[in-house]
């Protein structure tokens, strides 16, 4: 089956200083590769800096500071993962007001790795079934999420992954519940 095509798709990558390299670089060149705009969003200007694993990675441009970004601009939003990223991110309240507001509108939300640790903080996961690192495991269980174990998860338009290694598959899935989400609201 074919990539479905993203075109006229707004897509925001929320981010800051320590996200996981692959899981930021490798869901915006698909998403890009499927037609979509994809905006990295971070609580300051500039460059953010990446990790791969415990080692400095490159640092990513930031297309839109969060203090200017408006969720109703998007269809979508991509949260990486990398331990610090997500751990900055769920203690900044406009970050997690900005969450918040994909969760409340049901659009579409890609979290990866440690990604789901802000959901928690914007009340994303209660009743949904989801996947992580392994680590949040029981924060996300104390959260009402139910956690399993697999390489993808999709749950009403949530869409969740382990670790970098399941990134074709989270790729595919963001790709595709983007694409149905906007074919849904245009019915």
């Amino acid at each position: 089956m074919a990539t479905p095509r993203l075109d006229g798709r707004k897509v925001a990558v929320l981010a800051t200083d320590g996200f996981e390299q692959s899981e930021l670089e490798q869901p915006v060149a698909a998403l890009t590769a499927a037609g979509a705009t994809v905006h990295v969003i971070a609580p300051k200007g500039g460059e953010i800096q990446g990790f791969e694993h415990h080692d400095k990675g490159r640092t990513v441009a930031v297309d839109v500071e969060l203090s200017k970004a408006k969720p109703a601009e998007y269809d979508a939003l991509v949260l990486p993962g990398g331990v610090i990223n997500p751990d900055a991110l769920r203690l900044d309240k406009k970050a997690i007001a900005f969450i918040a507001d994909f969760v409340a509108s049901g659009k579409p939300i890609g979290a990866i790795c440690h990604g789901p640790w802000t959901l928690i903080n914007a009340g994303g996961v209660e009743g949904k079934t989801i996947t992580s690192w392994p680590s949040l495991e029981t924060d996300l269980k104390n959260a009402g999420a139910k956690w399993v174990d697999k390489e993808v998860v999709v749950d009403q338009g949530l869409v969740t992954s382990r670790k970098p290694g399941d990134l074709p598959a989270f790729c595919k899935k963001v790709i595709e519940e983007i694409a149905e989400g906007r074919h849904a609201q245009a019915a």
